[in-house]
């Protein structure tokens, strides 16, 4: 399976990062960190006056899909989203299959006031220590590769270090897992990670599962504002769109277009 991979392979490496920049060399970056966190929580949640709410997505690759953008510029990308009408920006730091790194949370948080999400396979609290260094407002926690204990621990350290966490389920084993350990984000991904098969209707069959006063985030398989006024109908709060946003010539127009009903030309 891919997905157990790819989590091999991130534990080698982290080994590797830890041995070159041990923790407490790390943290004592901390001190000296000019970027802080921002709301994630209130970046997200939905609005009367603005109800879809877009997690716009920095992605160079991916596995289903391989290369995804040629001339790729982090900083440009991302100011492109803000200017569309983002409430938060995804950046991937996974190394290997999505070909991101750890250095385009920081490039994008010196030009951008949006939140950040550090999207990789976090396994470990090094990784949520780097995040906060280089800029995040928020991590990516998947309930799929972490025991309850260990999403438990993690989703505490995520928010001791003032930072929030998006835990992300595909099925009701991975929502009772994130319920138990107290997460506050939840993203549906309608992509199984171990088969990389979509299934467009999962956020429908889990949403009435998830308990009031949570916030939702719909992933993957989104290009339309139809889809996301239909999921948004049933209780989504925010959309993380990254593959056809990215595959734009004008990503600012496109991320409007889906925030406001405007068409592209």
């Amino acid at each position: 399976m891919i997905l157990d991979e790819i989590v091999r392979f991130t534990r080698e490496k982290l080994k590797e990062r830890k041995a070159a920049m041990p923790e407490e060399t790390l943290g004592r970056a901390m001190a000296l960190n000019p970027f802080y966190p921002l709301d994630t929580i209130a970046a997200l949640k939905k609005e009367e006056n603005k109800p879809l709410k877009i997690i716009a997505e920095v992605k160079k690759a991916s596995p289903s899909r391989g290369d995804i953008c040629e001339n790729f510029d982090p900083i440009a990308i991302a100011n492109d989203y803000e200017k569309g009408g983002a409430a938060a920006i995804s950046v991937l730091t996974e190394p290997r299959w999505f070909k991101g790194d750890l250095e385009y949370l920081s490039l994008i948080r010196r030009h951008n006031r949006l939140p950040l999400l550090r999207k990789d396979f976090i396994v470990d609290r090094y990784q949520l220590l780097e995040a906060l260094v280089y800029g995040a407002s928020f991590a990516l926690l998947i309930a799929r590769v972490l025991t309850l204990k260990e999403l438990s621990s993690l989703l505490e350290q995520t928010r001791n270090l003032g930072m929030e966490a998006l835990v992300e389920i595909h099925d009701k084993a991975d929502l009772s897992k994130a319920i138990a350990a107290g997460a506050t984000i939840i993203g549906i991904n309608h992509r199984n990670l171990d088969t990389l098969e979509m299934d467009m209707s999962l956020s429908e069959k889990l949403i009435a599962l998830i308990p009031q006063g949570k916030i939702v985030v719909a992933e993957s398989g989104l290009y339309a504002r139809e889809q996301l006024l239909e999921l948004s109908e049933i209780g989504v709060d925010a959309f993380l769109i990254g593959e056809h946003l990215m595959r734009q010539d004008d990503r600012a127009a496109a991320t409007r277009a889906l925030t406001e009903n405007l068409c592209i030309v």
